[in-house]
């Protein structure tokens, strides 16, 4: 699936993710939106866009995330939104 663009913003959709729903990038602000389906969404700042289309093209979306993103990027909960998926 390719990314779409929404004026500056990228977003994927991981259809086949048992973890992660989509993911939106924002390339003005380098930041690296996460939606999980069961703990809600998180804001990765500094993420260069170069991950976020390697991150489209992971075989894994979850593996991706632990070996690239987690623990390497300062982040925060979006508090716009708390939870995703059927037990939101």
């Amino acid at each position: 699936m390719k990314p779409m663009r929404l004026d500056r913003m990228r977003v994927h959709r991981f259809s086949q993710s048992s973890t992660i729903d989509q993911i939106v990038y924002d390339a003005a602000a380098r930041t690296l939106s996460i939606a999980f389906h069961d703990s809600g969404k998180y804001v990765y700042d500094g993420v260069p866009e170069t991950l976020f289309e390697a991150f489209c093209r992971a075989r894994s979306a979850g593996a991706f995330f632990q070996e690239r993103i987690r623990n390497r990027y300062r982040f925060r909960r979006d508090p716009e939104r708390r939870r995703f998926g059927p037990n939101a």
